[in-house]
């Protein structure tokens, strides 16, 4: 391999990169792109301003608009790019959470919460992941969450949710595997984004979840990145089924 292929590992691969506006998803976007990738940026408004920054350095990004807690148009949308250009690449990313006690866990939090996090994923996951079993190659990176290990506190739905995409990855890998397909996921820890910044605004529960990382420091979204574009990139063709925590050693304490 050329020293120009080694800095660019991802050229002339296809990657759709949900929730890719902003914070996690924006960061995988990135290093994609600059990894040689042409990405494309899925999900709500954001996804405008985050494909102008990323067209602003030159990268070559476009944007497909998608209410993923709406399942019909979710599904319209996965068909449509099912039936469009190849994609090689697919980051399922975007997730929301509900916080609220089990007791008091309102039906429509959890529909949403599992709309998003679980039945999106599965969507976009099926519809893609086909065309790359057809074609004998593939990556999928699906963005879990320490609470794939852990039940966390008020937050059920989220927990169930990133509980579930972990069986689904470990499902699909062994399905898809022979075929050429890889489909992961990246754990994260404790990361600055706006899904913790309730408790980041928390000082004392901030400080606790601070003490309680080895690395001492909350993660940042580009910790998330280098993980994802391993996992999307050549050098993970022998990894599949995995889920590769991204933690500052969280789950070692």
């Amino acid at each position: 391999m050329s020293a120009v292929d080694a800095a660019r590992p991802l050229a002339g691969r296809r990657a759709v990169v949900t929730g890719g506006g902003a914070g996690i998803g924006f960061a995988c976007a990135r290093l994609l792109a600059e990894r040689g990738a042409e990405v494309v940026l899925l999900g709500r408004a954001s996804v405008e301003a985050g494909a102008e920054s990323l067209r602003a350095e030159g990268h070559a990004v476009g944007t497909v608009r998608c209410d993923l807690s709406d399942p019909d148009e979710t599904r319209r949308v996965a068909d449509e790019l099912a039936a469009g250009e190849r994609v090689d690449i697919l980051v399922n990313n975007a997730g929301i959470i509900h916080r609220e006690p089990a007791v008091d866990h309102s039906r429509e939090g959890w529909r949403r919460v599992l709309d998003v996090n679980l039945d999106a994923v599965w969507t976009l996951t099926q519809a893609l992941g086909r065309g790359m079993v057809e074609r004998g190659d593939g990556r999928i990176v699906t963005i879990a969450s320490l609470l794939s290990f852990q039940g966390g506190i008020n937050v059920v739905s989220y927990a169930a949710s990133k509980h579930a995409v972990v069986g689904m990855t470990k499902t699909l890998a062994n399905e898809w595997s022979a075929a050429g397909v890889t489909v992961n996921c990246v754990a994260p820890g404790y990361i600055a984004t706006d899904n913790t910044a309730a408790l980041r605004a928390d000082g004392k529960r901030g400080r606790e979840i601070r003490e309680r990382i080895p690395a001492g420091r909350w993660g940042e979204p580009s910790d998330i990145a280098g993980a994802v574009a391993f996992l999307a990139g050549p050098d993970a063709a022998y990894v599949n089924g995995h889920v590769l925590v991204v933690d500052g050693g969280w789950l070692a304490r």
